[in-house]
């Protein structure tokens, strides 16, 4: 997977992780525990050590066993703490944030040649994906394969080897190493 961020911007993410677990009275167990994982996964988060970090469904993992949201997640870390001699903040300045226009959204269509979706979309349905954004949970995806071939399913879950979703058959479980990129459906469009 592709490094988004430099170096220095996920140590400021994993700092600013830090500091909300820290505002909320949490040990690096106890957030790990909230989350699922242990304190040493907690722990390289906060260093920047672990890959995605950037990705929103691990974000919202993370932020949500703070009991914290990604925004605020965000807003932390485009904030300094100024330190006083005896190193407890006075108070927060803000570094500032600049807003470019987002870059239009690409999408891309695909028509659906079976009924492995069905009853979620059947055959001759359009359906419209963007790529490079990841799905949630029980949302549509198309999966590019390693060898070209695309697959449409329901996303259900993914960790560092695999990837599981949904057709008709029922759950799929299917190698990262197999897939290209999974894209986020994002409409569809029945003629």
């Amino acid at each position: 997977m592709a490094r988004f961020e430099s170096d220095s911007d996920a140590r400021r993410l994993g700092e600013a992780l830090a500091a909300l677990r820290r505002e909320r009275g949490l040990s690096q167990a106890d957030a790990g525990r909230r989350a699922g994982m242990t304190s040493q996964g907690w722990g390289l988060y906060e260093t920047g050590k672990r890959s995605g970090l950037f990705r929103p469904d691990v974000q919202r993992r993370l932020t949500s066993a703070l009991g914290a949201s990604t925004e605020e997640l965000s807003l932390r870390r485009g904030s300094t703490w100024t330190a006083s001699t005896e190193g407890s903040p006075q108070g927060m300045a803000s570094a500032g944030r600049d807003f470019d226009a987002a870059p239009r959204a690409t999408t891309r269509r695909l028509q659906l040649s079976n009924d492995d979706l069905a009853p979620w979309a059947a055959s001759g349905v359009v359906v419209e994906y963007q790529p490079g954004r990841w799905p949630r949970r029980d949302q549509g995806c198309v999966i590019e394969m390693a060898d070209g071939e695309l697959r449409v399913r329901l996303y259900d879950r993914a960790d560092p080897d695999v990837l599981v979703v949904r057709g008709a058959g029922g759950d799929e479980v299917i190698s990262r190493q197999a897939t290209r990129s999974v894209s986020a459906v994002v409409a569809r469009l029945e003629y």
